[in-house]
């Protein structure tokens, strides 16, 4: 059985990969940052024999933290075959009024959480392989007004993947990024019709993505099938960049 681990798994596009993965075989951990009750009812939705699901509190910021997490969930599991560093948060201000704090809670959590979540696993990678998969953005390569932090954090994300791909893919580890664009979250669907038939005018394919494309996506590349895919980047935005 091949285990993954999922940051930020127990709602929107992460919690659809994880779901994805269970449906697949895949023993899972995931952590999370709020709701603990429905991160323990996913985890207990989807543990079944000896397929099992973990879910751990965790603030994907913190480097020691990551470090227990990895140790617990191999002690629990097995060792980890593939990582998705999904975890991320937006915090949209014009940068003029931008408070450092607000710069640094999105970098400090999409960008160096990619960091502590792979380090914590890359070396026991070395030695028997697997695959890094992080979840990216549009905004990380064509950028959005309002979000210099996000694009920022993002397009960091694409630099660290393609640049970790050269460094180990000689140790048998693929490192890929997915791009996703507009996706059917709970941010969209708070918006208004009028506001929601707006953004979808502006997607050449004309409406949202959903989380289930990502996670079918997300399994794609990390199984066999996608053996020769390493140091990419995958956008899936309906067209819209």
């Amino acid at each position: 059985m091949k285990v993954a681990l999922v940051t930020g798994g127990s709602r929107g596009i992460g919690r659809a990969i994880v779901e994805e993965f269970s449906r697949a075989g895949y023993g899972l951990a995931f952590t999370y940052s709020k709701d603990r009750k429905a991160a323990d009812d996913l985890a207990a939705s989807l543990s079944t024999g000896e397929h099992r699901t973990l879910a751990f509190h965790a603030d994907v910021r913190n480097f020691d933290r990551a470090q227990e997490v990895v140790k617990q969930a191999v002690e629990a599991l097995g060792p980890i075959d593939v990582l998705v560093n999904n975890a991320g948060i937006r915090r949209d201000q014009a940068l003029h009024n931008m408070d450092p704090a607000v710069w640094h809670e999105v970098i400090d959590t999409n960008l160096t959480g990619t960091f502590n979540y792979t380090r914590a696993v890359i070396r026991a990678m070395l030695r028997r392989g697997g695959v890094i998969l992080n979840i990216g953005s549009v905004s990380g390569s064509v950028g959005m007004a309002g979000q210099t932090n996000y694009s920022a954090s993002k397009a960091g994300m694409i630099g660290f993947t393609r640049a970790l791909s050269r460094e180990v893919g000689r140790f048998g580890i693929r490192v890929n990024a997915i791009a996703p664009g507009v996706i059917e979250t709970e941010i969209i669907a708070d918006l208004g019709s009028r506001a929601r038939d707006k953004l979808h005018a502006q997607i050449p394919a004309g409406r949202a993505g959903t989380t289930k494309e990502v996670a079918k996506l997300a399994l794609y590349l990390a199984s066999d099938d996608a053996s020769y895919a390493t140091g990419q980047v995958f956008t899936l935005d309906g067209g819209l960049s």
